[in-house]
């Protein structure tokens, strides 16, 4: 790696620690674009999953004592059981039609949801559709590091507050992500070097982390929606630009 692949590893770093510091989430959505303009999706991909964890890890203290668990656990049973399905597609999985199919869902969806400003209270389901949702948050978290988006977006269609939000958002992707980094590494489809890539990371992510928490603290419950579903969005452009090969 030449100096500018250093710099944009640390850049990656630092914008996804700010947006996870910010969002509860998106380590991925925002490092995996710029990280693998130098990287291969093998190296990647297993480094998001560090940087993730140690984002998560990070804010937890700020916010522990504003999460609500009664509306956390159904998703974190259904994620784990979701992270070794995911863990088994990374052998099959076609990369191309993956991040084309889930960034055509992130232009759409939040779109939707951006512009209709009537209040929502989905109710349908129960804790067992929390937990479905989970479960497939799981499977593309140890797919590809993306755990986030399907629980955001179904939170947001509950109508669930700021500080709710963020609970899910942040529990769940922490306890699946760290999840599916152990499996990844008990099965030996973690290099070394990702290691030594994660240490050049580790102080943009945790900077990046600390800025987005206090910016977090700032918004408003409307504001921090609009947050959200702008980076699902912004992350859908990315993945289709890439996949597409329009750069």
């Amino acid at each position: 790696m030449d100096t500018a692949a250093y710099a944009l590893l640390v850049f990656g770093a630092l914008a996804g620690g700010f947006v996870s510091g910010l969002a509860g989430f998106g380590t991925a959505l925002m490092a995996l674009g710029i990280w693998l303009y130098v990287l291969p999706p093998s190296l990647a991909v297993p480094l998001v999953l560090i940087c993730s964890v140690v984002a998560q890890t990070a804010t937890l203290p700020s916010m522990w004592r504003s999460f609500d668990f009664t509306l956390i656990w159904p998703f974190i049973v259904g994620g784990l059981a979701g992270v070794p399905v995911g863990t088994l597609l990374i052998a099959h999985a076609d990369p191309q039609i993956f991040k084309l199919g889930v960034g055509l869902f992130l232009l759409v969806f939040p779109t939707v949801l951006f512009f209709n400003r009537t209040p929502m209270a989905f109710r349908f389901g129960g804790k067992v559709a929390d937990a479905g949702v989970g479960f497939a948050g799981g499977v593309l978290g140890s797919l590809a590091g993306l755990s986030g988006p399907l629980p955001i977006l179904w939170a947001s269609l509950r109508g669930w507050g700021k500080d709710e939000r963020r609970g899910i958002f942040q529990i769940f992707n922490w306890t699946v992500l760290l999840a599916a980094l152990c499996y990844q590494a008990a099965t030996g489809l973690i290099e070394l070097k990702v290691i030594w890539l994660a240490l050049i990371a580790f102080p943009g992510t945790i900077i990046g982390a600390s800025l987005g928490t206090r910016l977090y603290h700032a918004l408003s419950d409307r504001n921090f929606g609009d947050v959200v579903l702008g980076l699902l969005f912004l992350s859908g452009v990315g993945l289709v630009w890439s996949t597409l090969g329009l750069r």
